[in-house]
């Protein structure tokens, strides 16, 4: 399968965590335009129905009888995943196949997760407000 690879360059895997201080400007505008992808119905019932698949990958044709959208649509909502790195695609046959591509969900995750930590550790130490 070939891949575009993901637009997480400014998130190297090794790098400390995010939530360790602000969020750049490139960082910030990164994960809203990923998140932004998400904030939509039909893309999240389609990163669903990708993963699940056998085999965690789905050819278009597969998912798109899951919905009553028009082939064009489906294929637009998919491409703004892939723009946004959530999933890869390749050729497979006459149709293209799409699978989840995981460095995009491990830096969102971990994103999460910093602010979660953050928010917990905040909380904890400040008994004065509830949280």
């Amino acid at each position: 399968m070939q891949t575009e690879g993901p637009p997480l360059a400014a998130m190297e895997a090794c790098g400390p965590p995010l939530a360790a201080g602000p969020l750049s400007k490139a960082q910030a505008e990164e994960l809203a335009g990923m998140f932004k992808a998400l904030a939509d119905p039909v893309r999240l019932r389609l990163l669903s129905l990708i993963a699940s698949h056998p085999g965690g990958e789905a050819c278009v044709c597969e998912v798109a009888g899951a919905f009553e959208l028009t082939g064009p649509t489906i294929s637009h909502h998919l491409k703004v995943l892939r723009e946004a790195g959530w999933v890869e695609a390749g050729p497979c046959g006459r149709f293209t196949c799409y699978r989840l591509w995981p460095g995009a969900l491990e830096a969102a995750a971990a994103y999460l997760g910093d602010l979660a930590a953050t928010a917990r550790a905040t909380c904890a130490s400040n008994r004065r407000r509830p949280c």
